[in-house]
C-alpha cells in the first residue's frame, strides 16, 4: 500500500511538469494582453482629445476660408504633448472633410467639397510609425511585439439653440438686405435707417433694435445684452409673453418669432457697441414687419446669423452707425440640432461643441 502511495505522488508531479509549460504561456499571454489593452487605451483617449480639439479649428473665418494645416498642427500638438515629442502622427493619419449626412450613423464617409466639419485621426504603433509595443513574457513563445493603433472621428456641429449666455446683438436685419451681402463684407447700418455696403453704396432693406426679451426693454437692459449676451431672465420673459414654447433656449428655426423693435440706434447703446468692437455676435433676421404703432413694431423673426462688429459711431441719427461684417463662429455656449443627419443651418454661420461619432 506505501508503494502505490508513493506511485500516485510521483504521477501528481509529472502531470504539474507537462501543464507547467502552459500554465506559464496563458500567464504570459494574460500580462502582454492586459499591457497592449493599457497602451490601446492610452492611444484611444489621446486620439479622442486631439480630434476634438482639431476640429474646433474648422470654423471657418470671416471669408467662410479654413485653415487646414493649423488643423493638422492640433493633432500633432495634443499628440506630443501626452506621448513625448518623439511621437509622430503622418498627414494620412488626418483625414478632413465633410461628413455625409446619409452616412453619419453608419460609415461615416468623408465629401471633399462644401465647408468641412470632420475630422479623423488614427494614432499607430507599428513598422509604419512610431515602432511596434514591445512585449514581455510573450517572447519566450517567439512573439517579440505588437502593433496597436486607436482612431476617432469628430464633428463640429451647426448650432440651432441658444441658451443663456449666447452672444446676442439685439439689432435685427431685413433678410431682403442680408442676403445682397456677401460672406466676409462689411456694412454699415445708421441711424436714420439706412443700410450701405463697404463702397458705400445703399443696400434696400431696413433694420431695428429689437427686445430680445422683455417687451418694453429699456436701453441698459439692451446694453447689458450685447455686453453680457442672452440672460435666463430674457429667455423667462419670451416664454411667459407665449413667444417661445420654453424658457430653455431660442430655437433658431422658430418661424417666425414675433420681438418688439424700435427704429434707429440708441446713443445710450454707444458704449456698449464700443465694448465689443471685434467681437463675434449673433444679430435675428427678420422678413416682415407688423403695422407701426407710433415708434414702436413688431418684427417676424425667421433667422439668425454671425456678424463681427467692427466699428461705431454714435454723433446723431444720419452719423451714428454701426459697422458689422457677415462671419462664422464657434461658441460652445450654442445648442446643436438633435440630429447630426440635419445639416440644415439653425443659426447660420454658427457652429457649436464637437462630438465624437466613431
Amino acid at each position: 500500500m506505501k508503494n502505490r502511495r508513493n506511485q500516485r505522488k510521483g504521477a501528481v508531479a509529472v502531470l504539474l511538469c507537462f501543464l507547467m509549460l502552459p500554465l506559464l504561456a496563458l500567464l504570459a499571454l494574460s500580462v502582454d494582453y492586459g499591457f497592449l489593452l493599457y497602451v490601446r487605451t492610452d492611444l484611444q483617449r489621446v486620439t479622442d482629445q486631439a480630434a476634438l480639439a482639431a476640429v474646433r479649428e474648422l470654423a471657418p473665418d470671416a471669408r467662410g476660408n479654413q485653415n487646414l494645416k493649423n488643423v493638422r498642427d492640433v493633432v500633432r500638438e495634443y499628440v506630443q504633448y501626452n506621448l513625448g515629442d518623439a511621437f509622430i502622427v503622418k498627414d494620412e493619419d488626418i483625414e478632413i472633410g465633410r461628413y455625409d449626412p446619409a452616412t453619419i450613423y453608419t460609415s461615416v464617409d468623408l465629401l471633399t467639397n462644401g465647408t468641412f466639419d470632420t475630422v479623423r485621426v488614427a494614432i499607430r504603433r507599428d513598422d509604419v510609425a512610431n515602432n511596434s509595443v514591445s512585449l514581455y513574457f510573450a517572447r519566450l513563445f517567439g512573439s517579440n511585439q505588437s502593433d496597436v493603433s486607436a482612431s476617432s472621428t469628430a464633428v463640429l456641429q451647426k448650432a440651432r439653440y441658444l441658451g443663456p449666455g449666447s452672444p446676442v446683438f439685439p439689432v435685427a436685419m431685413e433678410k431682403q438686405a442680408w442676403t445682397k451681402i456677401s460672406q466676409g463684407e462689411s456694412v454699415s447700418i445708421y441711424g436714420d435707417g439706412r443700410i450701405e455696403d463697404s463702397s458705400g453704396r445703399l443696400i434696400p432693406g431696413n433694420f431695428g433694435t429689437v427686445n430680445v426679451g422683455p417687451q418694453s426693454n429699456s436701453t441698459s437692459g439692451l446694453s447689458d445684452q450685447i455686453l453680457n449676451g442672452l440672460s435666463q431672465s430674457d429667455l423667462d420673459s419670451l416664454h411667459k409673453d407665449g413667444k417661445i414654447p420654453t424658457s430653455k433656449y431660442i430655437d433658431g428655426k422658430q418661424n417666425p418669432l414675433v420681438l418688439n423693435a424700435d427704429p434707429g440706434l440708441s446713443s445710450g447703446m454707444k458704449h456698449a457697441v464700443a465694448d465689443v468692437e471685434g467681437l463675434t455676435k449673433l444679430i435675428p433676421i427678420y422678413e416682415s414687419t407688423s403695422e407701426e404703432n407710433g415708434n414702436n413694431l413688431d418684427f417676424n423673426i425667421t433667422g439668425w446669423a454671425v456678424v463681427d462688429v467692427l466699428d461705431s459711431s454714435f454723433s446723431g441719427s444720419n452719423s451714428t452707425s454701426v459697422e458689422v461684417r457677415k462671419s462664422y463662429m464657434y461658441d460652445s455656449r450654442l445648442l446643436p440640432g438633435n440630429s447630426l443627419s440635419d445639416t440644415t443651418w439653425g443659426i447660420e454661420g454658427a457652429f457649436t461643441s464637437p462630438v465624437l461619432i466613431q
